[in-house]
């Protein structure tokens, strides 16, 4: 079991800090009525963690408010239900065993748990739930110093920072309330969190918080894939996530998450010479959040992209052939990377729906170099459409993404030229409509025409038309019954 740290003195917190934080505590009334009704009972409640470092964040950014309402309390998950009653408008209690109970209060969503003082056997990530004699108690345990921060719901609403989490806060550091060994001994997804805050927070970890990691990147197999998989899409999804990254890789935490993005390094990029194929992948990254930003009609963040955006090379370095004069070629790397995402996707356990996409979007992302200054013919404009289908509009982002040359000239003629290829798939949809691009004749029409019943037939009859108006664009009934008869008899 995990050895407590010494319990430390608390550390005054300026008045002006305490008049902010009672401020921002006022702005949500809940708040003081719940603080009321505990103390009322005898019990001690705090606003708590992430709760109060993101509402002095958002003062110091001159847009008060609080998001997450996460409270801390004396009182028992029991004694805790019988001081809601009559106040919360409902109660959930999936969380109990750990010492948390839900409720809804006049319209807000709050977590109430008991204070705690748990220990780790350090084989496993779960905790021997114990109770907590004190909020100090409670603090020591929590994962850094800016989610150690409590306020008081009672009258005085007091701040209490033991670990000095308002400096570091303020300072952009990451450090743990222990020592960085313990705390991540304790739970190794102590070490994916840190590399989230520094996407989400632009927080910095220490050195030692940088070395503890290092050392101990291996005690993430402990932990299961689904919550690895939860921290990284969270820190895929902040706005400037590539610092994160990097420390994903330095530290070695990648190659126990997604080795595949720490195989990029030093594997040269035969079109961007100027860059090693994960520096490029990193800026792709960083283009393909420029452009989901921009984009009204995104659902940003669209995590789909940003996984494409990052993950797109990954079949690089089992490609990779030196060829005559220097040269690097990587042939077929879209297809190999294809089979890489999803195997890494799946087994990171993400939806099986978002491993097809980002795979789907792999294997296309290189389509467009064929395009040449327009070469190509309305069935190769309808063939990328179709094979795109639903991805197209993300397709467009990451292809764009994908053109990181810093010759001005070359990036500018690249841009014009999938200008061009865009203008092309608008007027043919506009034609055509190539969203649902099918064949001319339907299932009833062919089993009517070759005379043949419902079976594997007729689905090769109708691919054969599908890729007769692929090649042909739309034709007349007519004729696509002639072109049906004539394959038919030449079978």
């Amino acid at each position: 079991m995990s050895e407590q740290p010494p319990r430390p003195e608390p550390q005054p917190v300026p008045e002006a800090v305490q008049e902010t934080v009672r401020a921002l505590v006022d702005l949500t009334p809940v708040l003081g009525l719940v603080g009321e009704r505990f103390g009322a009972a005898g019990h001690e409640v705090h606003l708590v963690g992430g709760s109060v470092r993101d509402a002095l964040l958002a003062a110091g950014a001159g847009t008060p408010r609080i998001g997450d309402l996460d409270l801390t309390t004396s009182a028992t998950p029991e004694q805790t239900l019988a001081v809601l009653e009559g106040l919360a408008g409902s109660t959930w209690n999936q969380g109990i065993a750990f010492g948390t109970v839900g409720a809804e209060v006049r319209g807000e969503r709050l977590e109430i748990t008991t204070f705690r003082a748990d220990r780790y056997d350090r084989e496993s990530r779960n905790p021997e739930v114990a109770w907590g004699t004190s909020l100090l108690d409670d603090l020591a345990r929590r994962d850094f110093t800016v989610n150690a921060m409590a306020v008081s719901l009672g009258p005085d609403r007091t701040v209490t920072d033991p670990f000095g989490g308002l400096g570091d806060l303020l300072a952009g550091r990451l450090r743990t309330p222990g020592t960085p060994e313990d705390s991540f001994a304790d739970d190794p997804l102590r070490m994916l969190r840190a590399v989230r805050f520094v996407a989400q927070l632009g927080l910095v970890p220490v050195p030692e918080v940088v070395e503890a990691m290092t050392r101990m990147a291996p005690e993430l197999g402990r932990i299961t894939a689904e919550r690895v998989q939860q921290e990284f899409s969270r820190t895929l999804c902040n706005d400037a996530p590539r610092a994160a990254l990097e420390l994903l890789v330095s530290t070695g935490l990648a190659d126990v998450v997604l080795p595949e993005l720490s195989a990029l390094r030093m594997e040269i990029d035969e079109h961007h010479q100027h860059k090693d194929v994960y520096a490029h992948s990193l800026t792709v990254l960083d283009q393909a959040i420029a452009l989901d930003l921009a984009d009204p009609g995104s659902p940003s963040p669209d995590l789909v992209l940003r996984l494409a955006a990052l993950l797109h090379d990954i079949g690089k370095p089992a490609t990779r052939r030196r060829e005559p004069r220097g040269r690097v070629s990587f042939h077929h790397h879209e297809v190999v990377g294809a089979k890489l995402v999803r195997k890494r996707l799946t087994a990171l356990k993400y939806p099986k729906e978002v491993v097809e996409q980002v795979s789907r979007l792999t294997f296309l992302h290189l389509r467009f170099h064929g395009y040449g200054s327009g070469e190509w013919t309305d069935s190769a404009v309808r063939r990328y459409v179709t094979d795109a289908g639903d991805l197209l509009p993300r397709l467009h982002k990451l292809v764009r993404s994908d053109s990181t040359t810093r010759n001005r000239r070359r990036a500018a003629q690249l841009s014009a030229t999938y200008d061009s290829l865009e203008r092309r798939i608008a007027e043919l949809s506009a034609a055509e409509d190539l969203a649902r691009v099918r064949p001319d004749l339907d299932g009833n029409r062919i089993m009517e025409l070759l005379g043949i019943p419902p079976g594997r037939e007729v689905g090769e009859a109708w691919r054969f038309l599908k890729e007769l108006r692929l090649e042909r664009g739309p034709l007349e009934p007519d004729v696509a019954e002639a072109e049906l008869l004539s394959w038919w008899r030449a079978r």
